[in-house]
């Protein structure tokens, strides 16, 4: 799908200064407990599959919305594990800081494919042998899967350092 038509319009007015935007990312398993990654067009990195939450879209539909989107999966959103905020910048020069929430999924169905412009690849990764991912990817995996019914959120006063997660 691409950068929304709303954030489109908004950028016209801000340039590339910092938009605060909603977010959502799934953590996704099959049947082999293997993790399911996209690689970003944008900057070739791989991650967890993550996009935006549009206006007046629920962060359950979108993170359903965001993995078949992007990989023809269908998902449903088990559990929230997490709720952070961290800065990204575009290569382009946008700058965003998002308010994510990630989400533990299981897999309905559907078969792993590139399934719009936002990724140059989709594959499943065993959990001993990821990518290099960067940490706010680790993070969003690390808490979906940790096995603690809570959510985690970063404690009063912490702040995101901008590139190797929280402090």
């Amino acid at each position: 799908m691409g950068v929304p038509d709303y954030i489109l319009c908004m950028r016209k007015h801000i340039g590339h200064d910092l938009l605060w935007l909603p977010s959502v990312s799934a953590v996704v398993r099959n049947d082999a407990g293997e993790l399911l990654l996209g690689k970003r067009s944008d900057d070739g990195r791989w991650s967890v599959i993550s996009g935006f939450v549009e206006p007046g879209e629920q962060p359950a539909t979108a993170v359903v919305r965001e993995v078949q989107e992007e990989t023809g999966l269908d998902v449903e959103p088990v559990r929230l594990a997490s709720v952070v905020s961290h800065p990204h910048t575009y290569p382009n020069g946008d700058r965003c800081e998002y308010l994510n929430l990630g989400f533990q999924c299981r897999l309905l169905g559907g078969t792993a494919r590139v399934n719009d412009d936002e990724s140059e690849a989709v594959e499943w990764f065993p959990p001993d042998r990821l990518p290099e991912l960067d940490a706010h990817a680790r993070l969003v995996l690390a808490h979906a899967l940790g096995g603690a019914d809570e959510v985690w959120y970063l404690p009063a006063g912490a702040v995101w350092d901008g590139g190797d997660g929280p402090r």
